[in-house]
């Protein structure tokens, strides 16, 4: 199949994960593609960070089109690194010159407060429920502009009743979508919506690809991934089994989603399926595990403007080898070999020089 003219726009679907202060590299990644006039968006499916992520986007969007969606997210991030002191008590600064990626389990009280936290629910140190996140969002996020947005959105939050994923899209999209998909149950009270309660959308779909698959006409989906599938060496200190415990769950909804997919394409590509009631998806993937991998889980809750500046940076820079490489595979064939990516993990893979 012929690549399309230059000229004519080239849709894609992103999947956005959350992963805390990483999600300034999705805004990296973002800020990149919103520069390409002919990359038009079908849908964007979003959890936690990748939700604000989107939802900011939309907001900026709706009232300035392309740079309005860039100013809107370097305003949301830099907004980010001026409540950070709230959302963590530690930042770069305070490293003394830290090194080793900023490791935050390396500060002096890193360990006291992380057991305090995982000591007592938000329920007894946070009884009036207060969240500064909540404000950060109601400041740059337009529940009007998610609704008239020209692209779908889809935002999950985890339904503390059910266990199951809840997708929030259009007419149900709002600020308390949004905090729920956020909401850490080691940090914040459960949100509620409807009565229902609801925790951060990662447990359950980080993020969720089957709401592109069913409710977009676009057969490319670019995934946006900030959490490393592979962590070489085994923890050993409890904090570190902890941060990997977590790791693995927020990466095991993703890949039972990429094993399904796998499987349809298999079978499409060997004729068992009627390619007019299935999609045959073309995969693309944006990640940088030789940057954000060394970084380590704790550094998630580190939003230093300097720090979240440095994962912008690296995101931009994935995005442009990305686009180099595969821009003209858009509209054509994948680019994502999801076999080896997501599994056939059993080996860690060597690192590129």
């Amino acid at each position: 199949m012929p690549s399309p003219p230059a000229t004519s726009p080239r849709y894609l679907d992103l999947a956005l994960q959350g992963g805390g202060s990483h999600g300034a590299f999705t805004w990296g990644v973002l800020d990149r593609l919103l520069e390409e006039e002919d990359i038009r968006f079908s849908g964007i499916s979003g959890t936690s960070a990748g939700a604000l992520n989107a939802a900011v986007m939309a907001s900026g969007f709706h009232r300035g089109r392309r740079p309005g969606a860039r100013e809107a997210l370097a305003e949301f991030w830099y907004d980010v690194s001026r409540s950070g002191s709230i959302f963590s008590p530690f930042s770069a600064g305070q490293s003394n010159g830290l090194h080793d990626g900023l490791q935050f389990d390396r500060l002096p009280g890193y360990q006291w407060v992380s057991a305090f936290f995982r000591s007592f629910s938000p329920y007894e140190f946070n009884p009036l429920n207060l969240n500064p996140l909540r404000d950060v969002v109601r400041r740059h996020v337009d529940e009007d502009a998610l609704h008239a947005c020209k692209f779908k959105l889809f935002v999950t939050a985890t339904s503390v009743t059910t266990g199951q994923a809840r997708v929030f899209t259009r007419p149900e999209l709002s600020l308390d979508a949004l905090m729920a998909s956020a909401c850490l149950p080691f940090l914040f009270q459960a949100v509620e919506i409807d009565g229902e309660p609801f925790w951060d959308g990662g447990y359950t779909g980080n993020p969720a690809i089957y709401p592109l698959i069913y409710s977009t006409e676009s057969l490319d989906i670019l995934m946006v991934r900030i959490n490393p599938l592979v962590r070489e060496g085994t923890p050993t200190r409890s904090e570190e089994i902890l941060d990997r415990l977590s790791e693995i769950t927020f990466n095991a909804s993703l890949m039972g989603e990429m094993r399904a997919i796998a499987f349809v394409s298999r079978l499409m590509r060997e004729g068992k399926l009627d390619s007019a009631r299935y999609k045959d998806l073309r995969l693309h993937m944006v990640a940088d595990d030789d940057g954000i991998g060394p970084l380590g889980p704790n550094t998630k809750f580190n939003t230093d403007r300097a720090f979240l500046e440095r994962l912008c940076e690296m995101g931009r820079d994935a995005a442009s080898r990305w686009l180099q490489k595969h821009k003209g595979d858009i509209g054509v064939r994948g680019t994502l070999d999801v076999e080896r990516e997501f599994l056939k993990l059993g080996k860690a893979r060597p690192r590129r020089p």
